[in-house]
């Protein structure tokens, strides 16, 4: 009895003391799996990336002037590299070239798409608008050593996508994933040419998706990683574990000017749709919708007295806009477009501007607590809504308003329809300098009436030019008269 209890005891130490053993060996083989799987997709990836190399005039800039992390001048100005890598931005190593001399930028690009046949083998390249945008020359390096001359294809400034291309076939195009599939939390790898070292990969994780509203493009959809991007990486693959592009790297949060961990990459879907646009046309169409639109914020919500915790509120309809034709109105607050939820203002301006002019799509609003299904057909947004016009606006003396609603209009002690509320005073504008508050119910525009958003912006526009801007408010229960001059 003794000696099999100690046979029961010397097996199961004996197992104790193999489990570690077995657990490390399983852990391992794991790690080499992964590890095997990331030297798969460089071999796979590696082929399709180039080197990119822009030679432009310097433009006459200054000496001592800070250039871009990515190659050439600052493409988004000093406000936007103050927030991102701080008041030191200046400190950033950089060339400074004299008036006429050849400033040399560099970034990275990616196979997509091929064209074969007589006298039509061409490769496309993907890669940044600010990587070659103002180049005379660019010159592409695959990583087989050859060098060849590239021309531009198209180029979109709004959503930074360029379309390059070279005289070559052969080179392997990437496939593009669905983005819309990208899980936070999911392995991504980023290669390109960071410093010009040539295809250096690096490993991270999907850290966000669908970031907007960051002032990097007009329009904006970002994939955050913390796969490490540095200068040199901008336009560059960043791909799943399948070796598919769900991304392109174009920008990095930073105040060394240095990875931080925080990069940004424009999603597949959107690249494909401007890519295609560029190759068929040369420059991109988007949809129009004619209004003046605002994030749905809860104090918004419950001033409106709806009970919605997202949407999009319509402030403006633009006159003998698609919006008016569809019968939307200010104070209008957009839930669904095309049946998908609109969540916030970067998205719902993303999904009009993708929908090609002449399509009929569905909009479901909140009106005065009811749920409304109305149908417009998108235009084109033209060069009107690409360039500002010569005529005053809202936003130059820094007002936002709205429609007074039965409960705003009960709040402020006024009739529906009686001026409209303001919502919003930007901060130095010529409103809060005239000391104009939100709450402030503007009734007239240089001795005009104003009962709706439409009324007041336009009165605006059509304010002379030469002189100021007559406005009569009511606040605290007292009408004033405010001159607005700049």
């Amino acid at each position: 009895m003794r000696t099999e209890r100690i046979k029961r005891v010397f097996f199961f130490l004996l197992l104790f003391l193999t489990l570690p053993v077995g657990a490390s060996d399983g852990a391992l083989a794991n790690l080499r799996q992964t590890s095997k799987a990331f030297a798969d997709i460089a071999h796979s990836v590696s082929p399709s990336v180039v080197f990119v190399q822009v030679e432009s005039k310097s433009g006459g800039a200054q000496v001592g002037a800070p250039s871009s992390p990515f190659g050439g001048e600052f493409p988004f100005g000093e406000d936007f590299l103050k927030h991102f890598f701080g008041e030191g931005f200046r400190d950033i190593p950089h060339p400074s070239p004299h008036q006429g001399e050849r400033a040399i930028g560099q970034g990275s690009g990616f196979a997509f798409a091929a064209k074969d046949g007589l006298l039509a083998d061409k490769t496309y390249l993907l890669t940044n608008n600010h990587v070659v945008e103002n180049a005379e020359k660019i010159r592409v390096k695959l990583e087989d050593g050859r060098e060849l001359d590239a021309k531009v294809t198209g180029r979109d400034p709004q959503s930074d996508v360029a379309v390059i291309e070279i005289p070559v076939s052969g080179i392997p195009a990437l496939p593009l994933a669905d983005s819309s599939k990208l899980e936070v939390g999911e392995w991504v790898v980023a290669i390109g040419n960071p410093f010009g070292l040539s295809h250096t990969l690096t490993v991270g994780v999907v850290s966000a998706t669908g970031r907007t509203s960051l002032g990097i493009n007009d329009y904006e959809d970002f994939i955050q990683t913390d796969a490490a991007i540095n200068p040199g990486n901008s336009g560059g693959p960043l791909v799943n574990l399948e070796g598919e592009v769900v991304g392109m790297n174009t920008a990095i949060f930073s105040r060394s000017g240095g990875y931080m961990g925080v990069g940004f990459a424009i999603p597949s879907n959107l690249l494909k749709v401007i890519a295609d646009q560029l190759i068929d046309k040369g420059e991109v169409t988007r949809g129009f919708l004619g209004v003046v639109i605002q994030q749905l914020t809860p104090d918004l919500a419950d001033s409106l007295g709806i009970d919605v915790a997202e949407g999009i509120l319509i402030a403006q309809v633009n006159q003998d806009s698609p919006a008016e034709r569809a019968g939307l109105r200010a104070g209008d607050v957009v839930v669904l477009y095309d049946g998908k939820p609109a969540t916030d203002v970067g998205s719902f301006r993303n999904q009009v501007s993708l929908t090609p002019p002449g399509a009929s799509k569905s909009l479901t609003v909140l009106r005065n607590g009811e749920r409304k299904t109305l149908t417009v057909t998108i235009g084109e947004l033209g060069r009107k809504g690409l360039v500002a016009d010569h005529t005053r606006s809202a936003e130059e003396i820094g007002l936002t308003v709205q429609a007074l609603t039965p409960r705003l209009a009960e709040q402020l002690d006024t009739q529906v329809g009686e001026g409209v509320v303001v919502t919003d005073v930007e901060s130095g504008s010529v409103a809060a300098m005239a000391g104009i508050e939100p709450g402030a119910v503007i009734l007239e525009v240089d001795r005009t009436k104003v009962s709706s958003p439409a009324e007041f912006h336009r009165a605006i526009a059509q304010a002379g030019k030469g002189r100021g801007i007559l406005l009569l408010l009511r606040q605290d229960d007292m009408q004033r008269f405010v001159a607005l001059k700049w």
